[in-house]
């Protein structure tokens, strides 16, 4: 007869908090390489070679780049990889209506690293058909970030 309460690898119903904080110590932050996205170029050393980010900047870079890589258009990437908000340029919708598809589009980008814990917090700023957003990003290991973008072209 089959067993109406099966074993879970050691993991009991009530216990979620411990599952929960095992996960996260187990979610590897690494290093990374310095971009300078004013520059469109890799931080260079006055030695000549690549700066390299610890494991918190690697992190934020990550999130930076996510957000301006559109999704679906290099076939490097996964289809988990990148935003959408390409789609919003030219679409005419109310301000309101792009805002809440800018903080939908650039959580789930976000939140598709298994680092991101959260995002919330979304601020908007309007410039005539350009919309800079500031949001807040927390890792799993509870650092904050602050990342601005903009999307340009919507109106």
């Amino acid at each position: 007869m089959a067993n109406l309460f099966p074993e879970h690898d050691g993991f009991f119903w009530g216990d979620e908090t411990a599952a929960a904080e095992a996960e996260t110590a187990a979610i590897a932050f690494g290093r990374g390489w310095k971009f300078d996205y004013g520059a469109g170029e890799f931080v260079v050393t006055p030695g000549g070679r690549i700066a390299s980010a610890d494991a918190r900047e690697a992190w934020v870079q990550w999130c930076e780049k996510a957000i301006r890589t559109p999704r679906y258009r290099h076939v490097i990437y996964s289809s988990d990889y990148g935003s959408e908000l390409e789609d919003l340029i030219g679409s005419g919708y109310a301000h309101a209506v792009v805002e809440s598809e800018i903080e939908r589009m650039v959580t789930e980008a976000l939140l598709a690293d298994r680092r991101t814990g959260s995002v919330d917090r979304f601020s908007f700023a309007w410039d005539g058909d350009r919309c800079t957003l500031t949001c807040y990003v927390t890792s799993v290991q509870e650092d904050v970030e602050i990342l601005e973008s903009e999307v340009m072209g919507i109106g």
